[in-house]
């Protein structure tokens, strides 16, 4: 069902975000040791920090599912209600 709010109500599919950043990991933590072993440290440090940045956001997913159904809501919780307000900006009239 589309309300017209989707960017405003939008879910996120986080098990799926967190499967994605898991891999992300695998392999930026491969990638780090690789090219520490065969001797590129600027590689190796490139994906030291993509390591840091999946790591992080792995982290950032497990607390939203944490927090429960408000962020990662189940096949029986309802669409989000509209915004009872207007928009947010003013419709421009149309010139004909």
């Amino acid at each position: 069902m589309r309300t017209g709010s989707e960017p405003v109500t939008a879910r996120s599919a986080l098990r799926a975000r967190f499967w994605l950043s898991l891999w992300g990991v695998v392999w930026a933590i491969f990638g780090t040791a690789a090219f520490s072993l065969v001797g590129r440290p600027g590689w190796a440090a490139a994906c030291g920090v993509l390591w840091l940045v999946a790591t992080v956001d792995m982290a950032v997913i497990i607390r939203h599912l944490r927090q429960g159904p408000h962020y990662q809501p189940g096949p029986d919780v309802p669409p989000y209600r509209p915004p009872e307000r207007g928009p947010r900006y003013p419709r421009r009239p149309r010139h004909p």
